[in-house]
């Protein structure tokens, strides 16, 4: 199969959602050219006024030929629309037909683990890079665990903790939550095994100043797949602070609204990673701004650095992975702008 030489075009499926926004600025920073699709025509029509130099497709997940359309000439195609149970599939046929890169910013964990389970092995001689949850759940950890475990072979336990000030969801979030409600998993015992409330959790997280210690609760996150694709450790568990999930259980707490022309809210996070062996530990934790709007610099990082070959040696560059298989993550989170990232 050849890879599509050109790599100055990059598709975005999804190209009117929220978080897409945010990918477009970044791309359009970067230099890259676009090619841009979405399902509903006069969304669509709006794009192509704002964006007048991109490329704009009217494309659904049950017409191949409008997918192929939109990624023609393209290096590298994004996945940005949910249900990603229902696009992640046809996205994924659409890249290997072109030849070209795949990523997606799905934080389900279901769909991020049936898409490990279902394509990790048939793409792994692709020759091809399909990296899926690549955002604030998913990508961001798992590139703060790689740098957290250095080098370790293997750790008794990889925990990550989440710290929101607040969390005003788009539908999308809560769509998803929807509809990963009785399916996820953590890992335990080296396994992945059913999510329940009654985990062994601890009743609060020392996060580093200035947020300090914070009531948790477990979560069942796309982080859970990612780091135990690649990591070796028997158990791998997500907390968040309870203040953020009393506003996405709360039906009225309304939607983000941007702070800033950027679109950015005004929202804080914080993600403490920390892996133990024995007695030792080792962190890494990162801050910003807008956990929608992160995933931004996440994915431009990524698709620069696999159209310009900057992954690691040692076959990670094919396949399905996770970023921090592919990439020297302590250089990848220090090139991240507007982020903020430590080890201790």
């Amino acid at each position: 199969m050849d890879i599509n030489p050109s790599p100055q075009t990059v598709a975005i499926f999804g190209a009117y959602g929220h978080t897409a926004r945010f990918l477009i600025d970044e791309f359009h920073q970067r230099g890259l050219r676009l090619s841009l699709g979405g399902r509903d025509p006069g969304r669509m029509t709006a794009l192509a006024e704002i964006h007048p130099h991109a490329r704009v497709h009217v494309a659904t997940v049950d017409d191949p030929g409008s997918l192929d359309a939109l990624v023609a000439g393209a290096a590298l195609v994004v996945n940005a629309a949910g249900p990603f149970g229902e696009t992640t599939g046809p996205l994924i046929e659409a890249a290997l037909r072109a030849g070209i890169h795949y990523i997606d910013i799905t934080g389900e964990q279901p769909v991020t683990r049936h898409d490990f389970e279902t394509y990790r092995d048939p793409l792994a001689d692709s020759g091809l890079l399909f990296l899926p949850a690549l955002g604030f759940f998913g990508g961001l950890p798992d590139l703060l665990a790689t740098a957290a475990m250095g080098d370790w072979a293997a750790a008794d336990d990889i925990t990550v903790a989440f710290w929101l000030d607040s969390w005003h969801p788009t539908v999308g979030t809560r769509k998803a939550g929807a509809r990963s409600a009785g399916k996820r998993v953590t890992v335990s015992g080296g396994r992945l095994v059913p999510f329940a409330d009654g985990l062994d959790v601890p009743a609060h997280w020392d996060f580093p100043a200035p947020v300090g210690r914070q009531p948790v609760r477990a979560l069942g996150t796309a982080d859970q797949i990612t780091i135990s694709r690649h990591l070796k450790a028997p158990e791998v568990r997500a907390f968040m602070n309870e203040a953020p999930l009393a506003d996405l259980r709360d039906p009225s707490t309304p939607g983000p609204t941007a702070a800033s022309d950027d679109g950015r809210s005004a929202q804080s996070w914080l993600v403490d990673v920390v892996a133990r062996r024995g007695a030792e530990r080792r962190a890494a934790s990162a801050a910003g701004r807008d956990i929608y709007a992160v995933t931004a610099p996440l994915v431009a990082e990524t698709a620069v650095r696999i159209l310009a070959g900057r992954t690691l040696p040692g076959g990670a560059a094919s396949g399905m992975r996770t970023p921090g298989e592919v990439f020297d993550a302590e250089d990848f989170l220090s090139c991240l702008a507007d982020i903020t990232w430590s080890r201790r």
